[in-house]
C-alpha cells in the first residue's frame, strides 16, 4: 500500500483552542493512505481543482457529529478501488489534554450507513460525545445557496452552529427524531394503541421544546453579535422562524411542552393522512437580512450572501471563545477567492485574533500572503501532500 506521510514542524503560534495535531486517512476519497502532522496554527492547502484538498477539510469534519460537510452517505467516501471502508484516525489537543479519535464506516453494519467512533480506543456511545471535545465552523462552496436553498438546509445549519454551544443538542435532535418516526409509522399503519402515541408524543414535546429554546438562544446571540461587529463583512440581523417555539415567548418551558404534546395529539389524523409530521420544531427556519440595504439575505448578491455567512460564522468563532473559552476549529474551502483584497485580511485578522486553528484551502497560494508568516502551507497534488511555502 502506497503511504503519503507529510510530518511539519514549526515554531508556529500555538492556539488556546482544540486543535488537530495528526491525521491519517485509509481508503478516503482519493486517499488511500495519508498522514499528516501539524502544529496547532493556520493551514492552508493549496493545488489545483481535484487535488484532494476537500478531501482532508471534509475528513476534519467528521470529528464533528454528522455526515461531514458533505453530507455524504457514508458508502460514497469510500475511495474507488479501496480494499476496505473508509477509516479516519485524529489527535486532537484540547485545553483537557489530547485525544486520539477514530471514526470510519461500519462494513459489519445491515445497511453499511453506520458511522463508529472510537475515543482513545473506547467505543463511543454516541456521535454526541464528539461534541464534548471540540467545536467546528465551515464554509463550503455548497453553501452558498444556503439563504435561497429550502429551510431544512438552514436548519441543519443553524443546529451546528448550536451544537458549538450545546453538545446535548445532537442527543435531542436525534431523539426528537426518533420519536418523530415512530409516532408516524403508527399513524398511518392505523389501530396505534393510544397510550403508545401518548407517550411517543410527550416525548417529541420535551425534546422539540429544548431544541427549540437552544436554537433561539443562540440565535438571540448571534443577533447581538453581529450587530456589534465592526469592519468590511455586512452586519447580519437574526431571527428564528418557528411556531411551536413562539410558546416559549407565550409561557414557561412545562406549558410549553404540555402544549406542544396537545398539538401533536391534535393533528394525528391529519399527520396520518399526509404522511408528515405538519407541525413542530422540525419545520422551523432562520430569517437573516442585510442590516446595510435592509434586503432579506435570499435577495442580496451572490458575493454579499457569501461575506453575509461568513460574517455569521466568524460571529459564531468570537461567541464560542467567549463562553467556551476556547475558538471552534474553522474549515474554511475555497474562501479567499471569493473575497476582496480587504474582506481577505480581515479575515485573516479574525482567524489570528481568535487564535484558533483554521484549515483554508485554495488554487491560488498567492491569495494567502497574508498568512505567510503564521500559517503552515501546503500543496496537494493528485492526493499527495507536500509542504510548500505561499511563494509556490
Amino acid at each position: 500500500m502506497a503511504s503519503n506521510v507529510v510530518v511539519f514542524q514549526t515554531p508556529a503560534k500555538a492556539t488556546a483552542g482544540p486543535a488537530v495535531l495528526r491525521l491519517m486517512l485509509t481508503d478516503f476519497r482519493c486517499y488511500e493512505a495519508a498522514r499528516l502532522e501539524v502544529e496547532p496554527a493556520p493551514v492552508v492547502l493549496t493545488g489545483p481543482n481535484g487535488a484532494g484538498k476537500t478531501n482532508l477539510l471534509e475528513a476534519i469534519s467528521f470529528l464533528a457529529p454528522g455526515r461531514g460537510l458533505r453530507r455524504a452517505t457514508l458508502r460514497e467516501i469510500d475511495r474507488r478501488g479501496g480494499v476496505g471502508p473508509w477509516a479516519i484516525s485524529i489527535e486532537l489537543a484540547t485545553a483537557e489534554g489530547r485525544y486520539r479519535i477514530g471514526t470510519g464506516r461500519d462494513a459489519e453494519g445491515e445497511s453499511g450507513e453506520r458511522r463508529l467512533v472510537r475515543i482513545d480506543g473506547a467505543p463511543a456511545k454516541n456521535q454526541a460525545a464528539l461534541a464534548r471535545l471540540a467545536s467546528f465552523v465551515w464554509l463550503t462552496p455548497q453553501m452558498d445557496r444556503l439563504f435561497n436553498d429550502g429551510s431544512s438546509t438552514r436548519r441543519r445549519f443553524l443546529d451546528r452552529l448550536v451544537l458549538g454551544f450545546d453538545p446535548e443538542h445532537a442527543a435531542q435532535l436525534s431523539a426528537y427524531e426518533r420519536a418523530m418516526r415512530d409516532r408516524l409509522r403508527l399513524l398511518r399503519e392505523g389501530g396505534a394503541d393510544t397510550a403508545w402515541l401518548n407517550a411517543l408524543e410527550e416525548e417529541m414535546a420535551a425534546h422539540g421544546v429544548a431544541i427549540a429554546a437552544a436554537r433561539r438562544e443562540v440565535v438571540a446571540c448571534l443577533d447581538d453579535a453581529c450587530a456589534a461587529a465592526d469592519g468590511p463583512f455586512p452586519r447580519a440581523r437574526l431571527a428564528m422562524e418557528d411556531e411551536a417555539g413562539l410558546l416559549l415567548d407565550q409561557m414557561p418551558a412545562l406549558a410549553a411542552e404540555d402544549t406542544l404534546r396537545h398539538r401533536f395529539a391534535a393533528q394525528r389524523r391529519a399527520d396520518g393522512e399526509s404522511g408528515t409530521t405538519i407541525y413542530g420544531p422540525h419545520r422551523a427556519d432562520i430569517a437573516v437580512h442585510h442590516v446595510g440595504n435592509g434586503m432579506p439575505a435570499a435577495l442580496c448578491s451572490t458575493g454579499e450572501q457569501k461575506a453575509l455567512l461568513l460574517a455569521i460564522l466568524l460571529a459564531q468563532a468570537r461567541l464560542l471563545a467567549s463562553r467556551r473559552g476556547s475558538a471552534p476549529i474553522m474549515l474554511l474551502d475555497e474562501v479567499a477567492a471569493h473575497l476582496d483584497g480587504e474582506r481577505r485580511a480581515a479575515l485573516f485578522r479574525e482567524i489570528l485574533d481568535l487564535n484558533t486553528q483554521a484549515w483554508l484551502s485554495g488554487t491560488d497560494a498567492a491569495l494567502f500572503a497574508g498568512l505567510r508568516h503564521d500559517a503552515q502551507f501546503f500543496a496537494v497534488a493528485d492526493a499527495r501532500i507536500q509542504r510548500s511555502s505561499v511563494h509556490e
